[in-house]
């Protein structure tokens, strides 16, 4: 229970978060809630990345296809029963605590709703899909709703008061157990079970930890009280759901146009390509809707940290999506095997889309601290129109014909979002320019140093040692155009890092 009055506004720990308007403080806690962020995440991503591998080689193509077609069903519902309370709370920094509490409860209830909802329409889904097995499946993985309802609150408020070093070790005790809990029930040839089993058990470590942590009380539900928040929900509702709807719609239209075993590849395809993208994003989407909407009125600090995380999310994630793109054929036939090999192209289509998708995701938590919440919802829903019908016309040329929608189609989605964020914090596009310049001049090379190898180097050579070739002259030559062309920029991230470790240090 918390112990908090009613209706003291940001006491504690959330008085602090509001208070921190001085620019190096504001530095220090990002850079703090990044590095503790980025050093879980990545530890329990190569146990993670190591088990989906090894999962890959136990299962078939067709698992993957059951659980993710599930997947796609679920995901919608999901935005239902978040309904955007977890914005609310971190981005409207004025709400009380007895008016947090009364979102707890309708948290919990639109869990309940949601967990109902995918019961009632587990059987039409899976006349739908023809797919027997769906409908047992999305009931069992429906219970993640009854309990992430509980998580929503809790998780929110750590990241209103920038508690990111115990979010992070949550996150990744999370998904360090969902994984081992997949592997095992692989092993044991419990099949597509092992999948969705295995979203359960991490589910409900994550929301056991992240109540454990920040505990907070409910409230009975007072609409007038909190119309404001629920209204804001709203908004990021149908900016979620459309979100959801177009970026899942090519797993739709793989499953019930290509069946279960093309959309197996194709998710596996989007697992690999997107998994480099989705740990940085996901650190970043974790830290900075808290620091964006604290500086929402500050458009200087708002280009600063826009162009900065831009520059270190370009250098990290460019070279791991761009590269794995490049080598996809001798990854797939060494870790995986020939039966894999229908992944091939589309992974490599989706690793190159990975890279511009990565850079992008940091213009959503932008334009909600900024209240742009209207202008992302009609840009998400104009997406959800015109995404499915370029999945559904490069489904003719199967898999990787509906990842080229994504080629095709996600510029015409950012662009809108580039210039509305451009245009509210005073950027020009130029400045953007120099911030991605040092990954994407590196990453060009690399793609012709990768792209010679492959024409000289003999096929007759052994896969491991033509991939090895391929990864070693790939990533030296990345880093020798940072070297030699940026190292001005380089020696910046360093010098910055060194200045707040001193003030850290010279503050206690």
């Amino acid at each position: 229970m918390n112990p908090h009055p009613q209706g003291v506004r940001c006491s504690a720990p959330e008085a602090a978060s509001t208070a921190l308007t001085d620019t190096a403080a504001m530095d220090k806690h990002l850079l703090g809630g990044i590095a503790w962020t980025a050093a879980a995440k990545w530890t329990s991503q190569m146990l993670t990345w190591l088990c989906l591998l090894l999962v890959a080689r136990i299962l078939e193509p067709r698992d993957f296809g059951v659980v993710g077609v599930a997947g796609v069903y679920l995901g919608l519902i999901a935005v239902f029963s978040e309904f955007g309370f977890g914005s609310a709370v971190i981005t409207l920094r004025d709400l009380t605590v007895d008016e947090i509490a009364q979102i707890n409860t309708f948290s919990v209830i639109s869990g309940a709703i949601g967990f109902l909802v995918s019961c009632a329409l587990a059987m039409p889904i899976g006349w739908f899909f023809r797919s027997p097995e769906l409908p047992a499946v999305i009931i069992v993985m429906s219970t993640n709703f009854l309990i992430l309802g509980f998580k929503t609150v809790p998780s929110s408020v750590l990241q209103k008061d920038f508690r990111f070093k115990r979010l992070s070790l949550i996150d990744s005790l999370a998904a360090i157990t969902q994984s081992l809990c997949v592997l095992l029930l692989a092993w044991l040839g419990r099949g597509y079970w092992a999948l969705a089993l295995g979203s359960v058990v991490g589910a409900m470590v994550a929301t056991a930890l992240n109540v454990a942590s920040r505990p907070w009380r409910f409230e009975r539900p007072r609409l007038k009280s909190v119309a404001y928040a629920v209204n804001f929900s709203w908004q990021v509702l149908v900016v979620r759901l459309s979100w959801v709807l177009y970026s899942d719609a090519d797993f739709l239209v793989a499953g019930r146009v290509l069946g279960t075993t093309a959309l197996g590849a194709y998710t596996f395809a989007w697992n690999l390509a997107t998994l480099p993208v989705e740990k940085v994003t996901a650190l970043v989407g974790q830290v900075t809707p808290a620091f964006f909407s604290a500086n929402h009125a500050d458009h200087n600090a708002l280009r600063r940290y826009l162009q900065s995380l831009t520059e270190a999310v370009s250098l990290v994630t460019f070279p791991a999506t761009i590269g794995l793109g490049l080598v996809a054929p001798e990854f797939i036939g060494l870790f995986l095997g020939s039966r894999w090999s229908d992944a091939v192209a589309p992974l490599e289509v989706l690793a190159f889309y990975g890279s511009i998708r990565s850079v992008s995701a940091l213009l959503g938590p932008l334009l909600t601290a900024l209240r742009e919440t209207r202008f992302l919802m009609w840009t998400n829903i104009a997406a959800a129109v015109l995404m499915p019908l370029l999945f559904y016309v490069g489904s003719r040329w199967g898999p990787s014909g509906i990842a080229c929608g994504w080629i095709v189609g996600y510029p015409f989605i950012a662009l809108p979002l580039y210039r509305k964020a451009f245009r509210r914090v005073g950027m020009p596009f130029r400045n953007y320019l120099v911030a991605i310049r040092p990954a994407l001049d590196a990453s060009l090379v690399m793609i012709f140093a990768v792209g010679a190898l492959k024409l000289v180097v003999p096929v007759q050579w052994p896969l491991y040692l033509r991939f090895g070739i391929e990864v070693v002259a790939g990533a030296t030559a990345y880093l020798i155009v940072l070297l030699v062309l940026h190292i001005d920029r380089l020696r910046s991230f360093i010098d910055f890092y060194r200045r707040l470790r001193n003030n850290k240090a010279a503050g206690g």
